[in-house]
């Protein structure tokens, strides 16, 4: 293992709506993180997810959205979700037995009905892929667990750190082209990411100064995410 699951960040132009939405979608708190950012912070009595982060950035979004949460639903339908602010894009139909949503930025999320046994809010986390297996495989290799082949999908459990009851890499024909809008943190075993590289990842940018104190890399399908030094003990 050479990095356990840390936190995922959202970029957004107006960070206080976004987060104020996110905050809304999953019974969470939001808080202002500083520099214009803010935090959405789950409520320790009902989850055991760590914060996401909504972080300002200039750019609208542009693209298909390649990384999304998938969220189970307290009842059988997303009409709360709807009355919340988010905006129906895709009924279930089919083999798809889900809605398809999205936020006021236009970040897609999926919603499933209500099921016996599980609790309302985030289980998934879905990454699209031109090569599913092979990164769900590079992954488990990073953070640890188990790999899941399926047909169209491949997937982890049991990743260190790793807050929900999947990690999903979803099988799509075209490759990524643009920034990914949501991406996810990682901390480091070892006070650097030497490792990491020399697995396969590439550094995109290194710590800019002692406020902005982690790396910027990429994974083998050039999804974006922030690598911090081990956290301290104590």
């Amino acid at each position: 293992m050479i990095a356990r699951f840390k936190d995922l960040c959202l970029d957004a132009t107006d960070p206080l709506a976004l987060g104020a939405f996110w905050a809304r979608m999953l019974d969470a708190d939001v808080a202002d993180a500083g520099d214009d950012d803010t935090r959405v912070d789950p409520r320790s009595a009902r989850s055991n997810a760590e914060s996401i982060w909504v972080n300002k950035v200039p750019e609208p979004r542009v693209g298909k959205t390649r990384v999304h949460l998938d969220l189970r639903l307290a009842d059988a339908d997303p009409a709360a979700l709807l009355a919340a602010g988010a905006r129906l894009v895709r009924e279930p139909g089919g083999e798809a037995t889900w809605w398809v949503l999205v936020d006021p930025e236009g970040n897609e999320f999926c919603a499933f009905a209500a099921r016996e046994g599980t609790r309302p809010g985030p289980f998934e986390l879905v990454v699209d892929s031109t090569d599913p297996l092979a990164q769900a495989i590079w992954w488990a290799g990073v953070v640890g667990g188990t790999v899941e082949d399926e047909s169209t999908h491949a997937g982890v459990t049991g990743a260190a750190g790793f807050p929900w009851d999947h990690w999903v890499f979803a099988g799509v024909p075209e490759p990524k082209t643009v920034k990914n809008r949501l991406h996810w943190d990682v901390d480091l075993v070892d006070p650097e990411p030497t490792a990491l590289i020399a697995a396969g990842a590439t550094l995109l940018r290194e710590p800019l100064d002692a406020a902005r104190w982690w790396w910027v890399l990429a994974d083998p399908e050039g999804n974006e995410f922030c690598a911090f030094p081990p956290r301290p003990i104590g």
